[in-house]
């Protein structure tokens, strides 16, 4: 019966992960893409549509919650202890990996879905680095250290916005938090008149918030009575990329996944959306320095995702729908980290900068000059 309930799941994964996978890359929806356009082209729709798509997965995720079909204290993402440092640092090395890369790691997977043959590659890497920070070789200085580092919530409360608010109000808040924050998102989101002009884009945020909301349903819901609480789920896409990757070399049974079901669901809806605009094509790098950038971007971003607890999509929407602490700070630290990677991207290495700055103070000029 477990090895069903399982089995199920990752039916369910790969159903939510393609039907996630379809309507981004049908939308040409990318969150660094969002992010790019934001702070260097002053066009905030694409922005606004992740803010749509959280501000409805705030309020279906919080009526589950209220519902009492899901259990916060059972959610990952609402630990007694906010292990603030690591938050810190990975996000901002999730950010810079971003903008080496292009995309994120779930902007990867789509672009693999089209036959993008450097996504392969970075996917790959992705998935490594974030298994070794995982369980590997990095498990222990992350556990052990850096998460040691953690702030605690008081008298034993979750790391989430409702819980600490009620604890600190003195009654429920919850479902005023879930109307005020998940109807502000989503007017913000439509109240710009040329994003309620692009169905497209409009489209791929309502259904990325239903996604997460069914990602947490059905793993809560088709689960062994006798296998003791569920570890409920929804979409990210770091430690599900590494778990892939895993299941694939050593354990099939892995596959028996949620997380790791929807990873091969984003591929193969990516490439149904592809087929049916006769835009699959095969590419792959165009010299060893496009490739060097992809491969630093791609470890950066598996290192920096399982620090920060996940990527833009498992702390930005997953995350953020049960209102987790973690959520604003990560997202806040991948924004950074992705600025400084466009920096670096357009100025040079950071080696680079700092001669040209030094130079500047010498008033000597450009060394490069």
């Amino acid at each position: 019966m477990q090895n069903m309930s399982a089995w199920m799941q990752a039916l369910g994964g790969l159903a939510i992960g393609a039907t996630a996978g379809f309507a981004v890359r049908h939308a040409r929806l990318c969150t660094f893409g969002a992010i790019e356009d934001a702070l260097m082209g002053g066009d905030s729709r694409r922005l606004r549509v992740f803010g749509l798509a959280l501000g409805i997965a705030i309020i279906g995720t919080q009526a589950l919650i209220l519902g009492e079909v899901l259990d916060p204290a059972l959610v990952t993402y609402t630990p007694a202890a906010l292990p603030l440092v690591a938050i810190m640092i990975g996000s901002v090395m999730f950010g810079i990996g971003m903008a080496m890369v292009g995309t994120c790691g779930f902007g990867s997977l789509v672009r693999l879905g089209t036959g993008d043959l450097r996504s392969l590659v970075v996917v790959l890497v992705l998935g490594g680095a974030a298994y070794a920070t995982l369980r590997g070789i990095f498990s222990g200085f992350r556990i052990n250290f850096l998460e040691s580092l953690s702030l605690a919530m008081p008298d034993g409360t979750r790391a989430d916005i409702a819980s600490l608010s009620s604890q600190f109000l003195g009654f429920d808040t919850r479902a005023v938090l879930a109307v005020v924050l998940g109807a502000g998102l989503c007017w913000l989101a439509l109240r710009d008149p040329r994003l309620r002009r692009a169905p497209r884009l409009l489209s791929a945020g309502i259904v990325l918030g239903v996604l997460i909301v069914a990602g947490w349903t059905i793993t809560v819901s088709v689960v062994d009575e006798f296998a003791g609480p569920a570890r409920p789920q929804s979409l990210t896409f770091v430690s599900t990329v590494g778990k892939a990757l895993y299941a694939g070399l050593l354990n099939v049974m892995n596959f028996a996944d949620f997380g790791v079901a929807s990873v091969f669901g984003v591929i193969a809806g990516s490439w149904l959306a592809a087929w049916r605009a006769a835009e699959l094509r095969w590419e792959a790098f165009d010299d060893d320095h496009e490739m060097r950038r992809h491969l630093s971007g791609a470890v950066l971003m598996g290192v920096g995702g399982i620090l920060a607890g996940g990527c833009t999509i498992g702390q930005g929407l997953t995350a953020g729908s049960v209102l987790a602490l973690s959520a604003p700070l990560a997202i806040g630290g991948m924004v950074v980290g992705a600025r400084l990677g466009i920096a670096i991207l357009v100025d040079g290495s950071p080696r680079d900068i700092i001669q040209r700055r030094w130079a500047s103070l010498l008033g000597k000029g450009d060394p490069a000059e």
